[in-house]
């Protein structure tokens, strides 16, 4: 049947960013939280220290960890604080390296780092030159119409996702979605990791300006993180619901099976 054609849905160089990305933002999660140990807590500012009042903390009472949000303790061990048999803010399990080493998971964080900007400027060129961007990503007139938008957010809320010639294409909640990851959420964190670095600081000081200080860029840096965390739990979720399989063979041969037309 016509409505549960085979078709060719993802392009190869959407395919290859896709993966780049997810290898390196898992990095640079698990690599992030290592860092993030040497110093779990974040400020507002140009300078923090233990002294001063952390907006965030993650840290232990003996063997009790706890999370520290504005000033709300918030009990959390064997998850934070003090998981694992280790005091520290985020458990072996999660980081990289697994045992404390802040040297070796800088290492790991900066190459990635470089590789996932590299990766991000020449999918922005072929997304340009393609006409990826303009054609498959960028919400038409119709779509960014408000009450459009809001339907489409109540259909996925209801798990009513496009089927036939419909999912050949991003929905518009998928577009915004990658939109604000591509727009948003990589420059802030580029950019806001460039300005933790002394040297770089020293060559362009207006980023400190821009973010307000070293410390408010890593706390902005922090939350640019949390929100990559949240996005990829989101998509997978949403791949298992739409059917993982289907959606799999999507993002690693390019070929779709369009789902059956719903019945009115």
């Amino acid at each position: 049947m016509a409505e549960r054609a085979l078709v060719y849905r993802t392009k190869l160089p959407v395919r290859l960013w896709h993966w780049l990305n997810a290898l390196c933002i898992f990095i640079m999660l698990m690599s992030g939280m290592m860092i993030f140990n040497a110093h779990p807590r974040l400020y507002w500012g140009k300078f923090g220290a233990n002294p001063d009042p952390a907006w965030l903390e993650i840290g232990h009472h003996g063997v009790n960890g706890y999370l520290n949000l504005l000033g709300t303790e918030i009990p959390t061990t064997g998850v934070l604080g003090h998981a694992m048999g280790t005091a520290e803010a985020f458990p072996p399990l999660v980081t990289i390296p697994s045992s404390y080493s802040l040297t070796i998971a800088r290492e790991w964080h900066f190459f990635f780092a470089w590789l996932l900007v590299l990766g991000g400027i020449a999918f922005l060129i072929y997304a340009i030159f393609s006409r990826h961007l303009q054609d498959d990503l960028l919400l038409t007139s119709e779509e960014a119409k408000p009450r459009n938008l809001w339907h489409d957010i109540k259909q996925h809320a209801r798990l009513r996702f496009p089927t036939g010639a419909a999912a050949r294409r991003y929905n518009p909640v998928q577009k915004l979605a990658y939109l604000s990851v591509l727009f948003v959420l990589l420059p802030l964190i580029v950019l806001t990791g460039l300005t933790m670095s002394p040297a770089l600081n020293a060559a362009w000081p207006w980023l400190l300006e821009v973010f307000g200080g070293r410390q408010s860029a890593r706390s902005i840096h922090f939350l640019c993180a949390t929100g990559f965390a949240l996005f990829i739990v989101v998509h997978l979720l949403m791949v298992l619901l739409a059917g993982p399989v289907n959606e799999l063979r999507s993002i690693i041969t390019g070929w779709y099976r369009l789902p059956a037309e719903r019945r009115p």
